[in-house]
């Protein structure tokens, strides 16, 4: 990527309206981030302390993450950091690609020239985010994981269903804890993203319908063949990422031409 590289802060968000929107989105965000552990016991009190609020607000909040399933709660054991597993994120990846590529194709079929320039604009501002963070990892994951998100976000936009965008956004908020995790072990990671955005890029803007949407599947089951190979997740049963690949091709076949 032969791109100048210039120092970027991550825009500012919008302020949360409540306390507990303040917790949720701040919890959230720490165990997406890898701040408390996969299955651990989740404390009201010292999160209380650590958000500066209520142990009320902090379950109020708790309830929310559960909704997105980053939280589980147990009968006997109260609350739970979710676990992370090949198992569990081979669920995941499967069931994203349902929403993930309806979305993509609707926005295909009907995207205009506003769908196309944001298209072209987050592909560009992703290209230089992936560029800074070939070059300095541990400074860049945070920029990169939002353009990420915005070049994602973008290749859906002109998707008319309601309910599907909000089930992907769910699904890839999920991820996000995977990606991390990917990213900051496997090599040439940035590389390899770049070059798989590249090519969803340049199919989305040609508007091919059936290679863009294979070209998503593989960018989806790109990193959980990584997890596979490099074992740097527990496996609770065998996993062939090849046949992940294969029924999410199949599926795709089948949008829009029952």
């Amino acid at each position: 990527m032969n791109l100048t590289i210039r120092a970027e802060s991550i825009p500012p968000v919008d302020q949360p309206k409540s306390l507990i929107e303040r917790a949720y989105r701040d919890l959230g965000r720490d165990i997406v981030h890898g701040l408390f552990e996969p299955g651990a016991k989740i404390k009201l009190e010292p999160l209380s302390k650590r958000y500066d609020v209520s142990t009320g607000t902090i379950r109020e909040a708790l309830s929310l993450l559960v909704s997105d399933g980053l939280v589980i709660a147990n009968a006997q054991r109260g609350f739970i950091v979710a676990p992370m597993s090949i198992e569990d994120f081979q669920d995941l990846a499967n069931t994203r690609m349902t929403p993930e590529v309806s979305a993509l194709q609707d926005s295909l079929t009907n995207g205009g020239d506003e769908w196309e320039g944001r298209l072209v604009q987050s592909f560009h501002q992703l290209s230089l985010a992936e560029a800074r963070f070939q070059a300095s990892p541990e400074d860049s994951f945070d920029l990169w994981e939002l353009r990420n998100r915005e070049f994602h976000e973008a290749l859906v936009s002109a998707c008319e269903s309601h309910w599907t965008l909000r089930f992907r956004e769910i699904l890839y908020r999920q991820s996000e804890r995977y990606r991390r995790l990917t990213s900051s072990t496997r090599q040439d990671s940035a590389k390899i993203a770049h070059e798989e955005h590249q090519k969803i890029f340049e199919l989305a803007i040609a508007r091919k319908i059936d290679e863009a949407s294979d070209a998503l599947v593989d960018h989806i089951v790109s990193s959980l063949s990584y997890v596979k190979i490099s074992q740097i997740l527990p496996r609770s049963r065998e996993f062939d990422p090849e046949k992940v690949r294969k029924a999410g091709s199949t599926w795709v076949r089948r949008i829009y031409k029952l």
